[in-house]
């Protein structure tokens, strides 16, 4: 055989090798570009993530470095922000957050006697509550019959979902952790942006706005935020999934009124319902029931966002010299009268 077709063959071997490599790294790009669009092109929850965008033209209060509330604390330890009036221009971030075009589930349970405070709820949450937002609240009662007609402002809409009653405000009270869980996993997941869960036997004074937003958002109690940590009421029986060590906690969060993410809310309310079985299990019930499940939640899964006692006072509290300005407060009622046992 001559040096020619020697030459000859050996360049068709390497032609035939480089030909199968370019193969085998196209049909695996062509793999991983598969597995990168089935991981991302369609996310469970539809939250937005357009950064905080301002526009030209807008004209507000220059922010100070220097200026601002003195007689509070404005961020945690963790850095995440406690908002007290004060400490946000309503102006601009109203703009900053129109432009998201974003909607706000909003829920609320009222069994029993308990449908008395729909109409004032409803009424003021139409005054103060994300006014020029898209809202949908979702309203849970054993009485749909019950429901007031109430006028919804623009982009507000009213869903009511009847439930069966229950003999225990205690197992009403835990047992909307799995209705919420279940609800931002199936219906909500592609539907809103965010969610609030707010007790019905409320009513709005004020501004309840975008300023409120974040990932997972809390409240401060009414009753604790100027308390030390050995006051706060955690559950403190080791046999409780709720469980909080003495010498541990950050602040005591209400159960009446918390919010976020839909992703958020619903790892959230999924763990408190876990946790709550638990218990259950073992015969034992935490001592403020789902609130103490949401506060153990909250100190091992830090909220992004804080709200001061502004945003859920009681109508019968004295006053505080820190609130400025009341937003949204439980209203005064006798107890024993509206729930169905002591």
């Amino acid at each position: 055989m001559s040096l020619r077709q020697n030459f000859l063959i050996i360049l068709v071997f390497f032609g035939m090798v480089l030909s199968g490599l370019i193969y085998l790294n196209s049909n695996q790009t062509r793999c991983n570009q598969q597995i990168i669009e089935q991981v991302f092109i369609e996310p469970k929850w539809k939250l937005k993530n357009f950064g905080l965008r301002s526009s030209p033209g807008i004209f507000y209060n220059q922010p100070s470095a220097l200026v601002g509330r003195t007689d509070v604390a404005s961020v945690t330890s963790w850095l995440a922000p406690i908002i007290w009036e004060g400490t946000f221009d309503a102006t601009l971030i109203d703009i900053i957050y129109k432009q998201q075009n974003l909607t706000i589930a909003t829920t609320v349970f009222a069994l029993g006697k308990y449908t008395r405070f729909l109409k004032e709820f409803l009424e003021s949450a139409e005054q103060h509550y994300f006014v020029g937002f898209r809202v949908h609240y979702y309203l849970f009662t054993d009485l749909p019959e019950e429901v007031p007609e109430v006028k919804m402002g623009e982009n507000h809409s009213l869903t009511v979902r009847k439930v069966p009653s229950l003999n225990r405000w205690q197992d009403i009270s835990m047992g909307r952790m799995e209705i919420l869980e279940k609800l931002t996993e199936n219906e909500l997941a592609n539907e809103a942006d965010y969610i609030f869960c707010l007790d019905v036997d409320t009513k709005f004074y004020g501004r309840w706005g975008v300023e409120t937003l974040g990932h997972l958002v809390g409240v401060i109690h009414p009753w604790f935020f100027d308390a030390p940590r050995d006051r706060l009421t955690y559950e403190r029986r080791p046999e409780s999934q709720a469980y909080i060590p003495a010498g541990e906690g950050d602040y005591y969060y209400t159960g009446a009124a918390f919010g976020g993410s839909l992703e958020d809310v619903h790892h959230l309310t999924k763990t408190c319902r876990e946790q709550m079985s638990v218990d259950a299990a073992n015969s034992i019930e935490a001592i403020w029931h789902e609130e103490s499940h949401l506060n153990k939640y909250f100190l091992y899964n830090k909220p992004s966002k804080l709200l001061s006692p502004e945003y859920l006072w009681r109508d019968i509290n004295a006053g505080a010299a820190q609130i400025k300005i009341i937003r949204f407060s439980h209203v005064a009622k006798n107890n024993a009268e509206v729930r169905p046992n002591p």
